[in-house]
């Protein structure tokens, strides 16, 4: 029993919900830099370079011809997708690329957090006119 209260513990920690927040949010963004790679990215790059489209380049390991990699796939014959791998590595340079932004973010704002002064506390009334009263006794002798 003592197991299932730790758990439950673990669970609703405020840790555990951020971390249930973040994945769910960059599966979402993974999402979008796809799209972002292979629906707008690649394709003026692929008519750049003469009309490829970069999704169906493919190496394919039989003898039998095929006319696209959705008709070797079909097919199920053994082919090698160097075209799906160029616009995967597309798709991660941009999400690290907007890592990294992130996390140099974070990191200017706690810089300029460390560098902020700390202001003292004002001592409390009664200090203060005790100081004064030594000061002024000091003074006299």
């Amino acid at each position: 029993m003592g197991m299932i209260k730790e758990f439950k513990e673990f669970a609703v920690k405020g840790n555990v919900v951020d971390m249930a927040v973040g994945i769910i949010i960059g599966g979402a963004f993974g999402t979008i830099v796809k799209s972002l790679v292979s629906d707008i990215i690649m394709p003026p790059i692929g008519l750049a370079l003469g009309g490829v489209d970069f999704s169906d380049l493919f190496i394919n390991l039989t003898d039998i011809e095929y006319d696209s990699l959705a008709a070797a796939e079909e097919a199920g014959a053994p082919v090698i997708a160097y075209g799906t791998f160029i616009n995967n590595v597309i798709s991660f340079l941009i999400v690290a690329f907007a890592v990294f932004l992130l996390v140099k973010g974070i990191n200017n704002l706690k810089k300029k957090q460390e560098e902020a002064p700390a202001k003292a506390p004002e001592p409390p009334r009664q200090e203060v006119l005790l100081e004064e009263i030594r000061d002024a006794l000091k003074a006299r002798s």
